[in-house]
């Protein structure tokens, strides 16, 4: 059974209806014995890292994805403001992030002769860094719709297995063993995020 955290900050009903769709066993919990017992996991997120993060300790949960990630060893997989969530640290917040996949968030910062808005909202084509199993099914010609104002640097160009550009290069997904990060939304990204989905669902 695939578990979609709920703690307060999510788009749960999109990413739900993805996973319904594809014909994926889900369930929205906020339960601490079930998310203890997931056999798959999907952390979603809209908002700010510190609220956030906060929410996740108050529940009790940073131990238990911790179990999960690293004894357990079961698939998690973070979208937006939940793959930043992995990291150790953002700049958005003081607060320590997961630790799960080894990197920071990092907010977008142009000139105004670049012309490029902050928020980075829309489709943007992303490319094959490195392979993996979440990947599978993808050639060229890869879009997904991204919302995000803060933008992922992982310390190990390994776990950056698909790259997008916005004024510069930046991680849209990331990877270090069963732990899986989008930055962008896959729940909102048509056939691709359809087939993203697919690849975890079937880890």
């Amino acid at each position: 059974m695939i578990v979609i955290v709920n703690y307060g900050m999510g788009n749960l009903g999109s990413v739900a209806n993805m996973l319904k769709k594809i014909g994926a066993n889900y369930i929205i919990s906020s339960d601490i014995d079930t998310i203890r017992n997931a056999e798959k996991l999907i952390l979603p997120g809209v908002g700010a890292f510190d609220t956030a993060i906060s929410r996740i300790d108050k529940m009790g949960l940073r131990e238990i994805f911790l179990d999960l990630a690293f004894v357990k060893k079961i698939p998690i997989l973070g979208i937006c403001l939940g793959m930043q969530l992995l990291m150790d640290s953002s700049e958005e917040g003081v607060l320590p992030g997961l630790g799960l996949i080894k990197g920071k968030a990092i907010k977008f910062n142009f000139d105004s002769k670049d012309k490029l808005k902050i928020p980075h909202m829309g489709w943007n084509d992303v490319i094959l860094n490195n392979s993996s199993i979440i990947t599978n099914g993808y050639q060229n010609d890869i879009r997904f719709y991204f919302v995000h104002s803060y933008f992922v640097k992982v310390e190990y160009d390994i776990n950056s297995i698909l790259k997008c550009n916005y004024g510069i290069d930046f991680d849209a997904a990331v990877q270090n063993n069963n732990i899986y990060g989008a930055q962008f939304h896959p729940e909102k990204s048509h056939r691709f995020g359809i087939q993203f989905f697919k690849n975890f669902v079937e880890l």
